[in-house]
C-alpha cells in the first residue's frame, strides 16, 4: 500500500474503502470482506447511518487500531455549533466504539463553519482526531477557512473522476498543502464510465479493467480515494492498482475526458445548499 503524509505529519493510505450507500444491515459484511481484501482505510459519515456497524467490524478483525486509519464526516449542527460539534464527534465515537478517529471531516461548508471548525480544532488538539478536513469545500471556501483559521485542513474530499477532475481545486490544495481526496471516482458508472472507449482501451493496453484504470491515475495525481464494492472480489481487484503505471499519453487521454461540470449535484446552487442546511440526521437517514 502507498501512503501519503498529511500537513501534520499523519500517514494516509492513498487508496481506502468507502462505505457511503450501503445498507446499515450489509455493512458490517462489507468492511469486514474490504479488511480482509487488505483495505486499512475505512471511510464513514454519520449521514451514512452505518457508523456502528463500520465499528462491529472493527471490533471483530483483530487488525491492531493502530494499523487502521479510520475517517468519519460531521453533518451541519444546530447553534451553539461548537458545543454541538463536539457532541456529534462524541456519538460518532461511541457508535464507532473507538477513543479516536484518525480522520474528522466537516461534511459540507454549511452552518456556523466557523463554529464547527473551532470545536474540531480542539478535538484534534486533545487527540480526539489525529487529523482534521473538511469535505465538499470549493476553492473560495477552502481558501476563507485556511487564511482565517489557525489550522489548514488536512484534507479535502471532493467529487473528482475522469469527467470532473478537478484541476484548479488540485493545484490550490497542493499549493496549500491540502491532501486531495476523491469521492465518487466513478462517476457511479455515469457517462457509461465501465465501457468508455478511453478507458477501456488503456485497460486493454494493462491487461486491467476500467475501475483499475480509474484508480491508477487518481493515484498518479497523489488523490486518495475510498472506491465502494459489496463484491469481495471486486474489492480485492480494486487494490490491484500498483503493479502498473499509466504513461504520460494516457494520462493526458485521460485528461481530455474532462467536462469540468459535477455529474451529481452543485454546491453552489441555492435550492441544494437549502436542502442541505436543513437536513437533521436524527430526523433523515436517507
Amino acid at each position: 500500500m502507498q501512503h501519503v503524509t498529511l500537513n501534520n505529519g499523519v500517514e494516509m493510505p492513498i487508496l481506502g474503502f468507502g462505505v457511503y450507500q450501503i445498507p446499515a444491515d450489509r455493512t458490517e459484511q462489507a468492511v469486514t470482506d474490504a479488511l480482509e481484501a487488505g483495505y486499512r482505510l475505512l471511510d464513514t459519515a454519520a449521514a451514512y447511518g452505518n457508523e456502528e456497524a463500520v465499528g462491529h467490524a472493527i471490533k471483530n478483525s483483530g487488525i491492531p487500531r493502530e494499523d487502521l486509519f479510520v475517517t468519519t464526516k460531521l453533518w451541519v449542527q444546530d447553534a451553539p455549533a461548537q458545543d454541538n460539534t463536539r457532541r456529534a464527534l462524541e456519538t460518532s465515537l461511541a457508535k464507532l466504539g473507538l477513543d479516536h478517529v484518525d480522520l474528522y471531516l466537516m461534511h459540507q461548508p454549511y452552518g456556523d463553519v466557523y463554529g464547527q471548525w473551532r470545536a474540531m480544532e480542539a478535538a484534534n488538539r486533545e487527540g480526539l482526531a489525529r487529523a482534521i478536513g473538511v469535505a465538499n469545500f470549493h476553492p473560495d471556501r477552502l481558501l476563507d477557512l485556511i487564511l482565517n483559521n489557525e489550522t489548514t485542513p488536512a484534507v479535502n474530499q471532493i467529487e473528482t473522476h475522469p469527467f470532473f477532475q478537478r484541476a484548479a481545486d488540485h493545484a490550490l490544495m497542493r499549493e496549500h498543502q491540502v491532501q486531495h481526496q476523491a469521492w465518487g471516482g466513478f462517476a457511479e458508472g455515469r457517462n457509461d464510465l465501465f465501457t468508455h472507449p478511453v478507458l477501456s482501451g488503456i485497460g486493454e493496453a494493462h491487461g486491467k479493467s476500467v475501475a483499475q484504470v480509474v484508480l491508477r491515475w487518481l493515484i498518479q495525481r497523489d488523490i486518495v480515494t475510498i472506491p465502494k464494492s459489496v463484491n469481495p472480489d471486486r474489492m480485492a481487484q480494486n487494490t490491484a492498482v500498483f503493479d502498473f503505471a499509466l504513461t504520460d499519453d494516457q494520462m493526458t487521454q485521460i485528461a481530455a475526458l474532462d467536462t469540468g461540470t459535477t455529474l451529481f449535484f452543485d454546491h453552489h446552487d441555492p435550492e441544494m445548499v437549502a436542502w442541505l442546511s436543513k437536513r437533521r440526521l436524527e430526523q433523515d437517514r436517507s
